[in-house]
């Protein structure tokens, strides 16, 4: 019997929970429109209010100096925009390795990170783990030395959500297939409402679109559910098992790593991994389906030859010890 398939692509979007297919079928029992102002609707309402608050809770963004307005998107991408071209704020400025969804909803954006340069009219985004090498970048202190020029910080933590502590930063944003919830639901945390404009509509005003309230609920679920199936111990043994084809470009999150191999492309290795039954990636989801060079590992430097056979490996929420190990041989046979 062949082995069965193993999916080592949750940075692009991981499987749903169980817990959270549950909680979806319970929110498609209460179809009302949780902004209508009859019984059905604000029974609606009320399952829609309670997993906002969930999820800040479940992300540790629900009380003290750390209580934030969380505004329901219909994913990162949406959430990002809206952080970008709603922000008060008449700069915008982009770390150059951020992902492409940022350079669409700030096409004219400057790109730097250098504090220096910064003062009360701009927002700077800079993503708290890169998507492509898994390095977790300083944005508590870059948003600590922004706080003394009036700045606004915003942090994409598709890639950080319900795996690490968030950062500090003014705007967060969140997306829910990311961890194991529904596709098409996210959220942007701000921690004033006054950083933005209000459009009008739902979502006190700063969204339009009626509220995909099951999507909520799957995603709240999807938080609460936790802890994976590897230990923090057996990802490292993992790491330590490939570590000398990991990109490393400073601290590293363990559940994304970019792995360059020494002679063969990266379009190879996913041909030869995907025919033994491992899913991976070349890059992120938007941008793998091309031949050009990555910009993110442009960007930290790597060469064109090194980054021509430098593939992304992302664990996930039902990734196993046994299937690390399964990779781990098929890499040394490659």
């Amino acid at each position: 019997m062949s082995r069965p398939r193993i999916y080592l692509d949750h940075a692009a979007t991981s499987p749903l929970r169980p817990e959270a297919k549950a909680a979806m079928e319970e929110g498609f029992a209460l179809w009302a429109n949780p902004s209508s102002p009859h019984a059905e609707g604000r029974k609606a309402k009320q399952a829609l209010e309670d997993a906002r608050e969930r999820i800040k809770a479940a992300l540790g963004l629900g009380q003290g100096n750390r209580n934030y307005e969380l505004i329901f998107t219909s994913g990162a991408s949406e959430a990002l925009w809206i952080a970008l071209n709603r922000a008060k704020a008449n700069r915008r400025i982009v770390s150059a390795v951020e992902h492409d969804a940022v350079f669409r909803a700030a096409p004219d954006a400057e790109i730097s990170s250098d504090e220096s340069l910064f003062d009360a009219q701009a927002i700077l985004a800079v993503q708290h783990v890169n998507s492509e090498t898994g390095v977790i970048n300083p944005v508590n202190q870059m948003a600590e030395a922004l706080r003394e020029t009036g700045a606004v910080m915003l942090s994409d933590c598709a890639q950080s959500a319900g795996k690490i502590e968030l950062p500090d930063a003014d705007m967060l944003v969140v997306s829910a297939h990311k961890f194991g919830g529904p596709i098409g639901i996210g959220a942007l945390l701000v921690r004033d409402f006054n950083l933005l404009e209000p459009t009008g509509g739902h979502e006190r005003g700063y969204r339009q679109g009626t509220e995909n309230m099951p999507g909520a609920l799957g995603m709240a679920a999807a938080l609460e559910a936790g802890a994976w199936a590897t230990s923090t111990d057996q990802r490292a043994a993992f790491a330590a098992e490939l570590s000398g084809d990991i990109l490393t470009f400073g601290d590293q999150a363990d559940h994304i790593l970019a792995l360059a191999h020494p002679t063969m492309s990266a379009q190879a290795l996913l041909i030869r991994l995907d025919a033994m039954g491992l899913a991976v990636s070349a890059g992120s989801a938007c941008s793998s389906g091309t031949l050009k060079k990555s910009r993110v590992l442009d960007a930290f430097g790597v060469s064109d030859e090194v980054a021509a056979r430098t593939i992304r490996v992302s664990l996930g929420w039902n990734t196993t010890a046994g299937e690390l190990d399964q990779f781990v041989e098929a890499w040394r046979s490659l």
